[in-house]
């Protein structure tokens, strides 16, 4: 058997992938963490980062309300969700990169023609270390966390992994 190091899934030994995160098992021979912090990267869980609980909307909300609401709360996305599903999320890149200067005009539009659609998301249960590495693949600055059935439970982003990392560092 060979532990995944970044969800901790058992796989059967000699796979290349893990069959629960789809992470390459191809570099499980590596050497030891180099530091405290990588360590601490490679067997922390997301939990630890204390996830907060993510605003959402419904597909049918108005790109002007959710500015609104981002803008009031000092937030860089919020989830769009269907019940507890997430379908998408609307953040400020793609306020950015999809309304841009015609903010106001389309802003009784649904968010659900700019949200990016079906986000990458990670279980609690996740290590930090492929949160970081699936965050700078992606392009991602928050990634929606849920539980075991898909359901939103909460979010994190890159501030979050940089208090993290300060914290462990001493910083």
């Amino acid at each position: 058997m060979i532990i995944c190091p970044f969800c901790s899934a058992e796989n059967i030994a000699g796979v290349d992938e893990c069959e629960e995160c789809g992470q390459s098992l191809s570099d499980s021979h590596l050497d030891a963490p180099a530091s405290e912090v990588e360590e601490h990267l490679l067997n922390d869980h997301i939990q630890v980062l204390k996830p907060k609980k993510p605003f959402a909307v419904a597909p049918d909300a108005s790109v002007g309300e959710v500015l609104k609401l981002m803008v009031a709360n000092g937030i860089g996305c919020v989830m769009v969700a269907d019940g507890d599903k997430p379908v998408g999320i609307f953040s400020e890149r793609d306020a950015l990169l999809k309304l841009n200067t015609e903010a106001s005009e389309l802003s009784g539009r649904p968010v659900s023609e700019y949200m990016t659609a079906n986000p990458e998301t990670l279980e609690d249960s996740a290590k930090i270390a492929f949160a970081v590495q699936r965050m700078d693949l992606g392009g991602y600055r928050h990634v929606p966390i849920v539980s075991e059935d898909g359901d939103m439970q909460s979010i994190i982003s890159v501030r979050d992994i940089l208090r993290y990392l300060a914290e462990h560092m001493g910083v």
